[in-house]
């Protein structure tokens, strides 16, 4: 018997109510959950694996409280970092990114991260992008430009608490091209961008291009699950200036706000210091990690931590999880077949706020027995 069966319950009366980041979001019987999926260009590293390793606890936590989660992952398979790495593999950039996609749901299968409800990929939107662009500059939000579409985004600078200078590094380095003379502010992004060599090209009402980045997001997402989410998540590298121009594109184009009803950041994680990225040159490769610690242990590693904090990769980290995880199987194999009924009530609120799962093991141990049997089903590490 598993937790989830075990497990499910909804209030006799009202919503559930989960709490994210202190904040208490009520549901129904079901939760529209968007997660900002990979950019297929290279190998599946522990910063990655964090994200989506939590994106599926989330989703198994709602389950535990009765509520259905939908969950909408997308692959960004248009992009300038996959056309320049297939150009220096050879190859063209669909086939490239196609690959890179398959080796990433090799790594997530073997971390038990269960497939999404439902996957868009950015090449099949194209023609929504072209439309959301279409409706953007006929409302005023966006402004058409030298076979471009510009959308205006000074309003989102100042809303998400950022300075200027904050706010003109990170656009820099997410590729927002806060120096094109085309636009009329800095902080204007582009829904749509005129062709340029080594890039795959669409037509459309403007002339020949290509999908900005937050617009091809916007467009999978409002035809997946409409003008609004439940919750949307991603790694907190992302909060701007992606998951920011989401929300104000998707706000302008449908008239509705908040775009999302509450927001799922989850910590970076860093090596030497710094951000795990290809970049810095010090990412660890899931498949690496997997060469010499089974599956579950480098889950544990993922998830043994408040979600939404920062935190530093060192080795050591998967020899604690390995203890922490033999300390929940030894704890799982005492007791009778009784069912912990407060015991698996007290892991359950704890899950609730915040995901804590950290205080859920810390219980789960301690009793042992049934809260720990099905708090390590309910946590994909069986």
């Amino acid at each position: 018997m598993t937790f989830e069966s075990m497990t499910r319950w909804r209030p006799a009366t009202g919503a559930t109510a989960l709490t994210l980041d202190g904040r208490v979001t009520t549901l129904l019987d079901r939760a529209r959950v968007y997660a900002c999926g990979i950019t297929p260009y290279d190998m599946t590293h522990l910063g990655h694996a964090a994200t989506f390793v939590w994106v599926d606890t989330l989703r198994r936590v709602l389950r535990t409280l009765g509520v259905e989660p939908i969950l909408c992952r997308n692959v960004t398979d248009v992009d300038d970092v996959i056309d320049d790495a297939a150009r220096t593999a050879g190859v063209r950039y669909d086939h490239f990114a196609a690959l890179q996609e398959f080796r990433f749901e090799e790594d997530m299968s073997a971390l038990r991260v269960r497939m999404p409800d439902h996957e868009p990929r950015a090449h099949r939107y194209v023609d929504a992008v072209i439309r959301l662009a279409g409706a953007l500059a006929s409302s005023g939000a966006a402004y058409v430009r030298d076979g471009g579409v510009y959308f205006r985004g000074r309003h989102v600078v100042a809303r998400s608490g950022l300075n200027e200078e904050t706010a003109l590094r990170l656009a820099r380095e997410y590729g927002g091209r806060p120096d094109d003379a085309t636009k009329d502010d800095p902080f204007d992004v582009a829904v749509w961008q005129p062709a340029e060599p080594g890039h795959p090209v669409w037509d459309s009402p403007w002339g020949p291009g290509r999908p900005g980045w937050h617009a091809e997001c916007v467009a999978m997402a409002v035809s997946t699950f409409g003008p609004c989410v439940d919750i949307h998540a991603g790694g907190a590298d992302l909060r701007f200036p992606h998951h920011a121009y989401h929300a104000a594109m998707a706000e302008a184009y449908a008239g509705v706000s908040p775009y999302a009803r509450a927001w799922f950041h989850v910590g970076t994680v860093l090596a030497d210091g710094v951000k795990m990225a290809k970049s810095h040159g010090n990412c660890v490769s899931v498949q690496d990690l997997l060469r010499d610690y089974a599956p579950p242990v480098v889950r544990l590693a993922l998830i043994d931590r408040p979600w939404a904090e920062s935190w530093e990769y060192a080795p050591g980290v998967l020899d604690i999880a390995a203890a922490r995880l033999e300390d929940l199987y030894r704890a799982a194999g005492r007791g009778g077949g009784h069912t912990d009924d407060t015991g698996i009530e007290h892991m359950r609120q704890l899950l609730g706020t915040d995901l804590d799962v950290p205080a859920a093991l810390d219980v789960a141990i301690e009793r042992g027995g049934t809260a720990a049997r099905v708090l390590t089903a309910a946590l994909g590490l069986s």
